[in-house]
């Protein structure tokens, strides 16, 4: 739950910080200040991998949210660090390979934080955000719709609504 002294943080991660979480993290921030929180709701990506550190998102990634108003040109690809455990309030993989890594690293009583991104849809909708590297010629477009589902859901879950 967000409290509006606190604030509440979100990190999205993936395997290379440049296609599905930085993503995810644009389409959050997009989402949050439509709905009047982007004082209290503080987003960011990572990978947990560090292959990417330093780049900027993958270009279809940039062209696939930019067609739909989000902006991710000044992102910057990272690694999740053990900083990163303390200071977010909730992590979400972008899959269970990602939420696997996650886990291995994640001091134990902070093991809560963890969750998949995609762990607020319906059920029987897909569980794991794909690599929209694998989805042809609309892998990335299919990897946005299921982001924008899931951040609505989020914000759902996590704004307490008097």
């Amino acid at each position: 739950m967000i409290d509006a002294k606190r604030g509440f943080a979100v990190l999205f991660v993936c395997h290379g910080n440049i296609c599905r979480s930085p993503t995810a993290e644009g389409v959050m921030k997009s989402r949050a200040a439509r709905a009047g929180l982007s004082e209290v709701l503080r987003v960011d990506s990572a990978g947990t991998s560090g292959c990417h550190t330093g780049e900027a998102p993958d270009r279809r990634s940039q062209r696939t949210a930019g067609q739909r108003g989000y902006d991710l040109s000044a992102q910057i690809a990272r690694q999740v660090t053990a900083d990163d455990f303390e200071r977010f309030d909730l992590i979400l993989a972008a899959d269970r390979h990602n939420l696997a890594d996650l886990r291995a690293r994640c001091p134990a009583p902070l093991q809560h934080k963890l969750a998949l991104m995609l762990d607020v849809l319906p059920a029987g909708s897909e569980r794991e955000v794909p690599d929209p590297y694998y989805g042809g010629p609309t892998g990335f477009d299919h990897v946005l719709d299921l982001l924008e589902a899931a951040c609505d859901g989020w914000i759902e879950k996590i704004v307490d609504r008097p």
